[in-house]
């Protein structure tokens, strides 16, 4: 009964958060009423709908959008009962064992996870159509008991065994998980509903976590005290183990234009050769808990679990989750066309993915140096070849020590866009340098560490400090970089790949090979003539530095983030923050907003060249190389002589052009981001402050 008064009031205290919403509007006709009774008729019908709009009408219009439930769904496939009939069973028993009614779906995604969703009517007070996710991942890589214990939890978040009104109460907290942090901060609605939601939050915290402590025991009821347990620990280690995964072998190939053959199959070979790093993250302990994170720390939560069962020895051998789907490989190549599309990316095997990958980035990186250092020399330097002639006349060291001059040094830490970058999949020569054997791309790691993000490659490529020993360092990583990439093109060296995240530089037959060495010799003018005899021997040929970056496929720059319907001089906007610049594109009107951030979204997606050109030129909104107000353009870092951001009511950044132009950037009361578009925006002209 003390469990059914706490559901009941749970429920009631959300009912009570959209009546504040919708009072606010009503006391605000009420005043507006009053105000247009005590003045004289002629005034009041002057004034009356001018002061109606600006006042009860921005109050309803902002309540109506903080109060709007969007229903994002992540790309899957959907299973029937006839797809799958024994993993249906196995929802179906859980959902018996919650006491809930089953899913009216289920859908199988890409991502390491278990979700049920609910197309709530009346912002939560009614339930709907309940859809369950099921990862891909954990079909894989889990047994069924695991999965069992997984999906009775995720089902008896709504279990009525704590009262009639617990699945409203678990209804109403998800809803406004979703709307208070979206509530924008200058919102008229906003003081009231923040404030209510705050006490809300209080006051519902310690039956909120009573509904996780109840799923706990269902699952644990239902597949075993252990393997609840387990769910525990395992869920956040797999989901850690696929970002890892995505970032350093997935990103770099997808960023290059290319998409493995069988993405998942992967996945579970990394989990196999990384299964030490996989043991730590299942012990590491969770991150502290968010604003709105109902769950008990997790040390209660394992207790309790091993207080409520007694489940004797362990089994010898658990049935695969797997077993459960007739037709996993299918079902992983069905789910890879949805959420891995090529969209007009080459399909490699594995070892050709990261071979082009890896090949993609060192090409990127050594163009980005070659453009500086021509810059300042005054002619074409295009490869080796013409490096080791400057570093025999000695120039190469004059030219170094100018690009160098006033940059930051190799010490200075790069701009927080860089991980956020690095989190969505962005440049991983980190992990390429890494794999090098003896270091042999050392320049490229080096210079991952020091490049933000937001700062175009060819500014940033040789941003390294004044030192003699570092300019000497930088040199000798420029130089073994380029003497790499003439081996691969002529086909003395190849990659040998490892799946614990490793890779090897080596000879065409797989004996070690050293550009290092010959890097250190040409770096000296004195002993430039012994590292050409040294490559000689080696059988590299300095001309075969493959093709001029004009003449290969271009390939795709890391999108940082995104805003929507933001004002760009004035003109309504969309904006997309890339490694190399922004991307703006017209806005589209107010009552489209919300397909302004598929639009966007689906650009990102498919992905932006380096020049800011859409990679598919179907993509709708493709950037051009229009200037003009309200039209498509691109505006490169390296056009951008200085930048400023600053906050008087409205957040706003400006941006001097080297044309003598200006860029200026302004929220509106409906701008929104995607993921991460705010911080990018920051970062990026906090580098672009800091460095110009």
């Amino acid at each position: 009964m003390r469990d059914g008064k706490r559901a009941a009031f749970s429920a009631a205290t959300f009912a009570g958060f959209l009546l504040v919403a919708w009072l606010q509007v009503v006391v605000a006709l009420l005043v507006v009423a009053a105000v247009l009774t005590a003045l004289p008729g002629p005034a009041a019908i002057r004034v009356a709908f001018p002061l109606v709009i600006a006042t009860a009408g921005l109050l309803w219009w902002a309540t109506v959008r903080a109060l709007r439930l969007r229903r994002p769904a992540p790309a899957g496939v959907p299973v029937t009962r006839a797809d799958a009939s024994a993993l249906w069973q196995l929802v179906d028993a859980a959902a018996a064992a919650a006491g809930v009614r089953p899913p009216d779906g289920l859908t199988v995604v890409a991502g390491a996870t278990v979700a049920l969703t609910e197309r709530v009517r009346l912002t939560g007070l009614l339930g709907g159509r309940r859809e369950l996710f099921l990862g891909l991942p954990l079909l894989l890589a889990w047994d069924e008991p695991r999965l069992r214990a997984a999906v009775a939890h995720e089902l008896a978040h709504g279990t009525p065994r704590l009262g009639r009104f617990a699945p409203m109460a678990y209804r109403g907290r998800a809803a406004l998980t979703r709307i208070v942090p979206r509530i924008p901060r200058r919102s008229p609605a906003g003081p009231v509903l923040r404030a209510y939601a705050a006490w809300y939050r209080r006051r519902d915290a310690p039956f909120a976590a009573e509904q996780e402590r109840a799923a706990d025991r269902v699952a644990a009821e239902f597949a075993g005290g252990r393997a609840a347990a387990e769910v525990l620990r395992d869920a956040p280690a797999l989901d850690g183990m696929q970002q890892l995964f995505h970032a350093e072998y997935l990103s770099p190939g997808w960023q290059a234009g290319h998409v493995p053959d069988d993405v998942f199959g992967g996945f579970l070979r990394v989990l196999a050769a990384r299964a030490e790093e996989m043991a730590l993250l299942r012990a590491r302990e969770p991150e502290p808990p968010g604003e709105w994170d109902p769950h008990p720390p997790l040390a209660e939560r394992l207790a309790a679990l091993i207080a409520v069962t007694d489940e004797g020895p362990e089994p010898a051998e658990r049935p695969s989750a797997g077993d459960l789907v007739p037709d996993l490989p299918g079902l992983g190549r069905a789910l890879q066309a949805v959420a891995f599309p090529p969209a007009g990316r080459t399909v490699l095997s594995w070892e050709q993915f990261f071979d082009a990958a890896r090949l993609a980035e060192m090409e990127r990186e050594a163009d980005a140096s070659l453009r500086a250092i021509s810059r300042v020399a005054g002619v074409p330097v295009a490869g080796p070849a013409e490096v080791l002639d400057l570093a025999a006349d000695g120039r190469l060291r004059k030219i170094a020590e100018t690009v160098f001059d006033a940059r930051p040094s190799r010490e200075t830490p790069a701009a927080p866009t860089q991980a956020a970058a690095a989190s969505a999949g962005a440049t991983q020569v980190a992990a390429v340098a890494a794999a090098t054997h003896a270091g042999a791309t050392r320049a490229a790691a080096t210079r991952a560490g020091a490049t933000p993000a937001g700062a175009a490659p060819d500014e940033v490529a040789l941003a390294v400090g004044t030192p003699d020993e570092e300019t000497t360092a930088r040199i000798v990583d420029l130089i073994a970089l380029l003497l790499a990439l003439a081996a691969l093109h002529g086909g003395v060296a190849r990659w040998r790949h490892s799946w614990t995240g490793t890779a090897e530089l080596v000879a065409i037959d797989g004996s070690h090979l050293d550009v290092v060495g010959p890097a250190e010799l040409a770096a000296d003018p004195a002993t430039v003539g012994e590292a050409r005899e040294r490559l000689a021997a080696l059988g590299i040929d300095l001309a075969a530095a493959g093709p001029s970056a004009a003449a290969r496929p271009a390939t795709r720059v890391p999108v940082i983030g995104g805003v929507v319907n933001v004002l760009v001089d004035g003109v309504r906007t969309d904006l997309l923050v890339v490694e190399t610049g922004l991307v703006l594109m017209p806005g589209l009107p107010r009552s489209r907003a919300g397909e302004a951030k598929r639009r966007l979204n689906r650009l990102a997606t498919d992905g932006i060249l380096a020049d800011g050109r859409a990679a598919r030129p179907e993509s709708d909104g493709a950037p051009t190389a229009a200037a003009g107000p309200g039209e498509r353009r691109f505006v490169p870092f390296t056009d951008v002589a200085g930048a400023s951001a600053s906050r008087n009511g409205r957040r706003s950044w400006e941006m001097n052009l080297r044309d003598g132009g200006t860029l200026s950037v302004r929220t509106a009361l409906d701008s929104d981001e995607l993921p991460g578009g705010w911080t990018a925006l920051d970062d990026a002209v906090s580098f672009l402050t800091s460095t110009r």
